[in-house]
């Protein structure tokens, strides 16, 4: 998050916060920097502070883990920040949308129901239901997305810092990531649902799910497999992929891909290490089309689950909010001129 934020032409960090146990040190010094690029200048000399006391900026981005995310983030916008949320508390209340910006953006719409007194929360889906709902958009607007079995081939980044022990992972694949099959079952579920009078109402779509934690360092890979509204060739589900935008980049967000859904054609692909950093990291790649003798189709997606999966997806949520003046605590952002 701090490397998207560093030069970012809308949103200046302000402060940094953390546990007791950091707090009052130098960001470089309490930080565990694992990132290829250095930490941004204005960062590294920046005392930590604790979480939880008052703030002075508007817009907060939260990464704190859900033993404590939950009621910190309750308390920040009930002191009238806006918390954009990488952690799963607050993602299925109803009054708070799980926004994927290019899919769902008028969800942003719920916050005028949250009763923080002038705060909001903005929640950002798991990293594996983005690229999931990602690569479903375009087919679900076309054709409508009746029932999807997916199997998720997620990396190690996902696990966190200090992740899972090598002795686990290297030569090995572990069929079980706590929560995560219950994330992707029920999430898309919001995020395609209808907003109506306020409240959203829940897709009729059913998804099953299987998680797996496999040796790749970054990129969540899934195996897909689609019933349909309607029957489609194939040329129609790539020329769906290949054709949808959405608001973001309509609107010209800075963290915005030209293309959302990128549609590769090899036999083979799309792969992590290939595909990965499509779009900077926020662009979704999507392969293997073929007919599926269960359901109507599969096909295999690839997207970054640190970037477009987490922080990059949490970034482009806060410039969608601005951009829609959607938030009475953002309506103070000036500087951001969404669009030509």
């Amino acid at each position: 998050m701090l490397a998207l934020l560093d030069g970012h032409p809308w949103f200046r960090l302000g402060s940094v916060t953390a546990s007791e146990r950091s707090a009052g040190r130098v960001y470089e010094e309490a930080a565990r920097w694992v990132l290829p690029t250095p930490i941004p200048e204005e960062v590294a000399c920046m005392e930590v502070r604790a979480t939880g006391p008052a703030l002075t900026e508007g817009l907060l981005f939260s990464a704190l883990d859900a033993s404590a995310a939950g009621s910190a983030e309750s308390e920040y916008a009930e002191q009238g920040h806006v918390v954009v949320s990488n952690a799963r508390n607050h993602r299925m209340d109803p009054d708070v949308p799980l926004l994927v910006p290019e899919v769902n953006p008028d969800h942003l719409d719920l916050v005028a129901r949250q009763s923080f007194g002038g705060g909001a929360i903005i929640a950002n889906p798991n990293c594996s239901t983005i690229g999931m709902v990602l690569a479903l958009a375009p087919l679900h607007q076309a054709f409508g997305v009746e029932r999807v079995n997916v199997v998720s081939l997620q990396a190690i980044s996902g696990a966190g810092m200090p992740g899972v022990a090598s002795l686990q992972i290297v030569d090995n694949v572990i069929p079980f990531i706590s929560g995560e099959e219950d994330k992707l079952e029920t999430e898309p579920l919001k995020i395609f649902g209808e907003l109506e009078d306020g409240l959203v109402t829940p897709a009729p779509l059913t998804v099953s799910a299987q998680c797996n934690r496999v040796p790749v360092v970054d990129g969540h890979t899934l195996c897909i497999s689609v019933k349909l509204g309607r029957a489609v060739s194939a040329e129609a589900i790539i020329d769906a992929w290949d054709s949808f935008r959405g608001e973001p980049t309509a609107l010209g967000l800075p963290s915005a891909p030209a293309r959302p859904v990128v549609y590769v054609d090899e036999p083979d692909q799309p792969q992590p290490r290939m595909h990965r950093d499509l779009g900077s990291g926020m662009a979704v790649a999507v392969g293997r089309l073929r007919h599926c003798p269960l359901l109507d189709w599969k096909f295999v997606t690839t997207s970054h689950n640190t970037v477009r999966g987490a922080a990059g997806g949490a970034l482009l949520c806060a410039e969608l909010a601005v951009a829609r003046r959607a938030v009475e605590g953002l309506r103070g952002f000036e500087g951001a001129s969404p669009g030509p």
